[in-house]
């Protein structure tokens, strides 16, 4: 049943083409099977480069901030958010456009994934059918990065595998 909705959704990324510019809106959606001058693969070379550890992992799946006007003593509960072991969750830097603080945080957390170095690989992923990868990886190349990976099915074909997952923390965002 899985290789059937993966095999489907290969099929209708073949019909989608890859847009001029960033994915500005209806980030849920199939996405194309290419992404010019980056890497695209699946979850076997996933595997075997989080195995080897030849590569930075970088997830970029939004997160809904804490409410800033919740009254004093109302608990608040994250999302869990199931990663990929190792991996660096950025959340919300996927978008089309990003504020200019968002844009600092994106490039200083891939600073941080790569240790500083632009041209190690880096792998960006979210979940499957999700632009905000293939945004975050297109511009991981705009910032200088020249070895991209986009992990197009993301932690749902991580799921599928049946690799393992950790529960993530993201790094800060500018105003937290």
């Amino acid at each position: 049943m899985i290789a059937t909705i993966f095999a489907a959704a290969a099929t209708r990324a073949a019909d989608v083409p890859e847009p001029e510019s960033y994915r500005l809106e209806d980030y849920r959606a199939p996405t194309p099977a290419t992404l010019r001058g980056a890497k695209v693969i699946g979850t076997q070379e996933a595997e075997k480069l989080w195995r080897s550890h030849t590569a930075s992992f970088v997830d970029v799946l939004p997160r809904p901030p804490r409410p800033r006007n919740l009254p004093a003593g109302t608990l608040w509960r994250d999302k869990p958010r199931p990663d990929i072991p190792g991996s660096i969750w950025l959340p919300d830097t996927g978008y089309g456009e990003l504020a200019p603080s968002m844009a600092g945080y994106f490039v200083r957390g891939l600073e941080k994934a790569t240790h500083g170095d632009r041209a190690r690989l880096v792998v960006l992923y979210c979940l499957a059918d999700c632009w905000m990868s293939w945004n975050a990886a297109r511009r991981a190349q705009e910032i200088g990065y020249s070895d991209v990976a986009w992990y197009r099915e993301g932690t749902d074909g991580w799921l599928a595998a049946g690799l393992p997952l950790e529960e993530a923390n993201p790094e800060p965002r500018p105003d937290e």
